[in-house]
């Protein structure tokens, strides 16, 4: 089960890195840009994407943990 869950994050995680991560905004000045500052610009919202995703993955493996602790402990 463990594998399973493994195996669809790096599946998201890869394909989170193939997508193009611009809103229309970002899209119109990039097309102004040019290829290279482009896909700078595309990286740069994609690093900034992974704080909050990070943060959130962090928050729900404790929980998650934590629940399972207090399940074995017989308090839920």
């Amino acid at each position: 089960m463990k594998m399973k869950y493994f195996f669809l994050t790096v599946i998201i995680i890869l394909s989170a890195a193939q997508s193009m991560a611009q809103c229309a905004l970002c899209t119109k000045t990039a097309e102004q840009l040019g290829d290279g500052p482009a896909s700078g610009l595309n990286k740069g919202i994609l690093y900034l994407m992974f704080i909050p995703l990070g943060l959130l993955f962090y928050i729900g493996y404790r929980w998650f943990k934590r629940e399972k602790l207090l399940k074995q402990e017989g308090k839920i």
